[in-house]
């Protein structure tokens, strides 16, 4: 038993693995400060909109009133004040950690002897977690270019006027669930197995398993289309003598298209019933063009994705849903 804790505590005090297990307590405690701060922002909103008259006169912070305050805040001294001390701050803290740690670095290059695992730095070992579920080109092309394309977009989709320089948790729940869902629920948590779960031959190991790398796994990973027993028998009949031998592959082809098509439809229908489930959302999406709906509906759909290929991937053990000689998904 302190054998395996040993392997944890390995990866844990590892000095390229710090900003990980710093992200592990600082993601936490920032999304508790922030809805922290947004449920007060709306106990005040509620408070002002219950007394419109209070609303025009009372203080509108949640902080308590000093009459002391200027009713100007300049940039010198309170802006500038507070960088300053948080440079300093974060500079010590680097100072510090360059010191106590040492750097990750290791012998030189040897293509006879590679790393095993050889893992990714941390900020990048959600995409190569994704590698697991995904083909090379949509884990490392086409995922990361929706994300950015993703954020672009947010601000010419967003028709929610509310919540712009404050917290607020009730004026922004579709907004924030996404995040949360997007980042914390998805990115955070593939950085998380990336690094404390895959172990040698990027096999999973759990948390306090010691890492074997000449262990043998009998995971059998099979496409949906051998599930369902797809060999292209109903085409034979149908094609020419000469392209039977195609009749397999043209059978795939044809089975995968669906369930993808299927996929889409269902998904897309739960993401709008989600995105009209009360009144202020619907409230919010009538401002909306037919573009700015269909794009956020779109976007939102390829994110539910991923977690749905990760599912199928854990537990039922399907590699791929559609097979192609061009590309599989």
């Amino acid at each position: 038993m302190l054998g395996d804790w040993h392997q944890l505590w390995e990866i844990v005090s590892a000095p390229d693995n710090v900003p990980i297990v710093a992200l592990l307590f600082l993601v936490p405690f920032y999304v508790w400060y922030a809805f922290r701060q947004a449920r007060a922002n709306d106990e005040l909103i509620e408070k002002l909109e219950a007394d419109p008259a209070a609303a025009k006169t009372a203080h509108r912070k949640t902080q308590p009133y000093h009459p002391k305050w200027d009713r100007e805040v300049h940039t010198w001294p309170y802006l500038m004040r507070v960088e300053f001390v948080a440079a300093i701050l974060v500079t010590v803290l680097l100072m510090v950690w360059s010191l106590t740690l040492n750097a990750p670095l290791e012998e030189p290059s040897n293509p006879n002897v590679t790393m095993n695992p050889a893992k990714a730095p941390w900020y990048f070992l959600g995409l190569q977690e994704m590698l697991v579920y995904f083909d090379p080109w949509i884990a490392g092309v086409v995922m990361p270019t929706l994300i950015i394309i993703g954020l672009m977009a947010v601000p010419y989709i967003d028709a929610n006027p509310l919540g712009n320089g404050y917290y607020t948790y009730k004026q922004r729940r579709f907004a924030i669930w996404t995040f949360c869902l997007g980042f914390i629920g998805l990115w955070v948590a593939m950085i998380s197995i990336g690094t404390f779960i895959r172990g040698p031959g990027w096999m999973w190991f759990w948390p306090t398993s010691t890492w074997d790398a000449e262990r043998i796994e009998y995971a059998v990973n099979r496409n949906l289309d051998a599930v369902f027993g797809i060999n292209g028998a109903w085409l034979v009949h149908l094609m020419p003598v000469a392209n039977r031998a195609y009749s397999p592959i043209l059978a795939r082809i044809i089975f995968g298209f669906f369930p993808i098509a299927l996929y889409f439809i269902v998904a897309s229908y739960l993401v709008y019933r989600v995105m009209n489930s009360t009144n202020f959302t619907q409230r919010i999406f009538r401002r909306m063009t037919l573009l700015q709906i269909v794009t956020t509906d779109l976007l939102l759909v390829l994110m539910l994705a991923l977690p749905v290929k990760i599912l199928l991937r854990l537990i039922f053990r399907i590699k791929y849903i559609w097979v192609t000689p061009w590309f599989s998904i």
